[in-house]
């Protein structure tokens, strides 16, 4: 099978719809050369509606992080875009709901088996970092995120760039003064080297 014929395949996929409030719309992107990885939880309603991944505030926070543009950010050569679920799970009492488990059991060591030339993944909130990290994660999002450095130069966990986290931003200045620069030099070495 080839990345066109899986991603084609994913795109089809209905494999949980009859959980999905929405419907099914597999949102991510991925191309053989991509050499950076953002590993979201899964689509909020507006990515849903419009197929655009981080086509939202988090998207718009996430790309200050990065410091990047748009244009670099959508090129799946350049960055691969592939959250834990594919499809908009709903709306919970304390905002979206969980991604999907079958999303990642079914189709993402598939997808990531395609993008040999990942060198950095980003893992954002804490259902990424749950599969990324596996054993390695601290008991909470904060402390995992507080111990960047453990995990060495090929994988950075990040908080969910949300509005919803702006406490959470405020609360740990630590972020943005430490993890964002480190962020942003990993990603220009990649981009640029």
């Amino acid at each position: 099978m080839s990345l066109t014929a899986l991603t084609g395949e994913i795109k089809r996929c209905r494999l949980c719809e009859p959980a999905l409030p929405e419907g099914a719309n597999p949102v991510f992107l991925a191309a053989a050369g991509a050499r950076i990885l953002v590993a979201g939880q899964a689509p909020g309603i507006r990515v849903h509606n419009t197929g655009v991944p981080f086509n939202d505030p988090s998207g718009d926070r996430l790309r200050q992080w990065m410091n990047v543009d748009r244009a670099t950010f959508y090129d799946p050569g350049k960055i691969a875009i592939i959250p834990m679920g594919f499809c908009y799970p709903g709306t919970g009492k304390h905002g979206d709901l969980p991604p999907r488990p079958e999303c990642a059991e079914t189709w993402r060591a598939k997808l990531l088996g395609f993008l040999p030339a990942i060198t950095l993944t980003l893992a954002i909130g804490q259902y990424a970092h749950r599969y990324h990290l596996g054993r390695q994660r601290k008991k909470n999002l904060t402390e995992t995120v507080k111990c960047w450095r453990c995990y060495g130069k090929n994988l950075l966990p990040l908080p969910h760039p949300s509005p919803r986290n702006n406490i959470w931003l405020k609360k740990n200045p630590w972020f943005e003064q430490e993890v964002v620069p480190e962020l942003q030099d990993r990603v220009a070495g990649l981009l640029n080297g």
